[in-house]
């Protein structure tokens, strides 16, 4: 299963962002949407899951949850938007995946057998780094994951 992970658009959609993500099965969005029609636009790809960050204080997106679990292609995926307020043990939960946003620097490591996955942020360009999204290869026991880097 093809997944495709956003985060922290903060109200800007871009077309390579849309362009990236076309063809994935799912998309999950990591927080920091910034406008709930950008759920709108990306559920014309694929259904979306998406989270609230801590821009998304008012209209629709601050009716998203803060935190989601969900199990998609085998997997079972956590999503929260900083990782600092992880208030669980993934490992002790059975999660395979913690997915989060929050501080735009694209990163993936694992620990006690779990992903931790950050894609980076997808939005305005914030100080030298990247612009980027991230694209999951989800099957039981080996996902794999890539980052986009959506402009140079």
């Amino acid at each position: 299963m093809l997944v495709g992970v956003i985060s922290d658009t903060h109200g800007l959609l871009r077309p390579e962002a849309l362009t990236a993500l076309c063809g994935v099965e799912h998309i999950l969005h990591a927080g920091d949407v910034g406008n709930a029609n950008i759920l709108d636009k990306l559920r014309e790809i694929a259904p979306v899951t998406a989270i609230r960050g801590n821009i998304d204080l008012h209209g629709p997106c601050a009716e998203l949850p803060a935190t989601e679990a969900i199990e998609l292609g085998g997997c079972f995926l956590y999503m929260l938007h900083a990782l600092e307020d992880l208030d669980l043990n993934p490992a002790a939960a059975k999660i395979d995946i913690v997915l989060f946003g929050h501080s735009h620097k694209p990163s993936s490591t694992q620990k006690d057998g779990v992903l931790y996955l950050n894609p980076g942020s997808a939005g305005p360009r914030r100080f030298s780094l990247p612009v980027t999204l991230a694209l999951f290869h989800l099957e039981p026991g080996s996902p794999r994951s890539e980052f986009v880097e959506l402009i140079i």
